[in-house]
């Protein structure tokens, strides 16, 4: 199995469920921290960039439901539409609703539109607010949507694209639903975490969100406590941007303890990683 590092919770069809807690920490980390730790982790290909974004200034985090579309030819297209028959997918209003069928709450419709932009707009506004209704989410797609300025009134919808078209979908078939699928420099699996900003989007391997999630809040507050030491003047520069020596150590101690903001991050946690501080 694709995923069998994920040993938890599994959505009906298969794809890893990562809590919807997590998804909501996750929203408060940033690209650097992320790409960070999963580049720790040999996960060197994640992120990418450059998108076209209906509502910069947002910050969009799911689950991953994947699609595939490739340039139609007829006998393949012939033949998917006969074995989506078979497997009971709809047969009214376009086979690019096959994907939207089956999302749920919290998941965010990835798909691969081999960049097509002129006739490759996968949704317009009414599939957008389907979508929508079902996951109050958006989507994620290496290609193209119509429909732009009906589709940023839509409250809570948010996209990705490569480009945008006022044509409707032409010459394009779904090979693949919830099958690994390339977004520009990245693989991506079904059950996937993404997390998408104005800075990139980037894929998360559903087993190493809770790490991931622990680390960045970490860091967070590692590098809010290291700001307001260097503004303080109290210490030199080294001593705070760098490894630290018990006296720093203490100052995060008691800094950490008049914390005025909600965390997940536990005295424990902290503890233990006060204790790996400065090794190598």
């Amino acid at each position: 199995m694709l995923t069998s590092k994920w040993e938890g919770e599994r959505s009906a069809d298969g794809r890893p469920k990562v809590s919807d807690g997590l998804l909501e920490r996750l929203q408060n980390c940033t690209l650097e921290q992320i790409w960070g730790y999963l580049g720790n982790k040999g996960f060197r290909n994640q992120v990418e960039k450059n998108w076209v974004i209906l509502k910069p200034g947002e910050t969009m985090v799911g689950r991953v439901v994947t699609a595939q579309f490739m340039p139609m030819r007829p006998d393949l297209d012939t033949f998917v539409r006969v074995q989506g028959k078979a497997e009971g997918r709809s047969q009214h209003g376009g086979i690019n609703i096959w994907p939207i069928d089956i999302l749920t709450k919290n998941d965010i419709y990835v798909a691969d539109g081999f960049g097509k932009i002129k006739d490759g707009t996968l949704i317009g506004s009414s599939l957008g607010n389907a979508i929508y209704g079902k996951t109050g989410k958006g989507v994620i797609f290496y290609g193209s949507i119509r429909d732009m300025q009906e589709l940023k009134e839509t409250k809570g919808f948010n996209a990705w694209i490569k480009g945008s078209d006022p044509s409707y979908i032409k010459d394009m078939t779904p090979t693949s639903i919830n099958a690994p699928i390339r977004v520009g420099d990245v693989s991506v699996l079904p059950g996937d975490v993404v997390f998408a900003n104005e800075y990139g989007v980037v894929f998360i391997p559903a087993y190493l969100m809770e790490g991931l999630v622990t680390a960045s809040e970490m860091t967070g507050l590692r590098d809010e406590f290291e700001r307001a030491m260097l503004q303080s003047g109290k210490y030199p520069s080294g001593e705070v941007h760098g490894d630290w020596a018990e006296n720093i150590k203490e100052e995060f101690r008691a800094w950490f303890k008049k914390y005025p903001k909600k965390t997940a991050i536990t005295s424990k946690e902290v503890e233990a990683y006060l204790k790996k501080e400065g090794r190598n």
